[in-house]
């Protein structure tokens, strides 16, 4: 079952490369790199931001212990140099007696004065000297050797710890880079996301307040409207009850016959 599965994914995948190439013949390649690394970007563009930060913010924590240990190994490696220093300047104190003693008994074959320092009753032969003189002259050269070796090394160790030195200052000093543009970025977000919620507080004072500044104006002039319809009827209206005329009664002769003298038609010089 496994191999049937394994043997419909190989076919598949051949017949999907087979798809592309006839489509796009040779470029095929290229246009799948372009898809994966389009989707890609689109995968990191949907992101959120915030997340981004932390998980920048979780990388550049991760390289403190990193520095830690190096700060452990440099100083390591500044004990190992301040002991070769000291070593050395032993080897070179011992190896300037021992050259002393050496000449001091080189002079004593000039005089024939075989004695030894400290030694004044103990003579030895001219012989016993020169093997003394080659096993002292020797024992210098070789420490020379030793000491020509361990002060290359001290340089070799002085020079790896000022590069190593420089390389932990330039490590720390882009990790505070790298914090302090994060900072900054993380302030900008915060700005534009103030900037982002004072656009949406205008955009409500802009069309909910609005209408609800034009739905209170509609019921002021509606209230007007009301209270200037009640005064119309007060004044046209007048509570009376309306009284029907008789079609045969002559209201304009009883109203002259009643008033004529106080008409202002009667008075000359003025008019309706």
């Amino acid at each position: 079952m496994v191999c049937s599965m394994v043997k419909k994914a190989v076919v598949g995948s051949a017949l999907g490369a087979a798809a592309l190439f006839l489509v796009f013949g040779t470029h095929a390649p290229s246009y799948v790199r372009t898809a994966y690394h389009k989707v890609r970007q689109n995968a990191k563009d949907l992101t959120p931001l915030p997340f981004d930060i932390d998980r920048a913010r979780d990388e550049i924590a991760s390289l403190e212990p990193a520095i830690r240990d190096n700060i452990e190994k440099l100083a390591r490696a500044d004990v190992d140099v301040e002991g070769l220093e000291k070593e050395i300047t032993a080897i070179k104190a011992n190896a300037e007696a021992e050259k002393k003693a050496m000449l001091t008994l080189r002079e004593s074959l000039k005089t024939g004065e075989y004695r030894l320092a400290g030694h004044t009753k103990v003579a030895y032969t001219e012989d016993e000297v020169k093997a003394d003189l080659a096993r002292r002259y020797d024992s210098i050269r070789n420490t020379k050797n030793i000491l020509d070796a361990k002060e290359t090394t001290l340089k070799a160790k002085q020079s790896e710890i000022v590069a190593f030195r420089k390389q932990l200052d330039t490590m720390v000093a882009q990790k505070k880079a790298l914090s302090t543009k994060l900072d900054t970025i993380e302030a900008k977000l915060r700005q534009i996301e103030a900037t982002q919620a004072s656009n949406e507080f205008q955009q409500i004072d802009g069309s909910a307040l609005s209408r609800a500044k034009e739905t209170v104006s509609e019921l002021e002039k509606r209230i007007e409207v009301m209270t200037h319809k009640a005064e119309l009827e007060g004044r046209y209206a007048g509570g009376e009850v309306p009284v029907a005329v008789d079609p045969a009664r002559d209201v304009v002769k009883e109203i002259d016959a009643e008033y004529g003298a106080e008409s202002p038609a009667a008075k000359p010089g003025k008019s309706l």
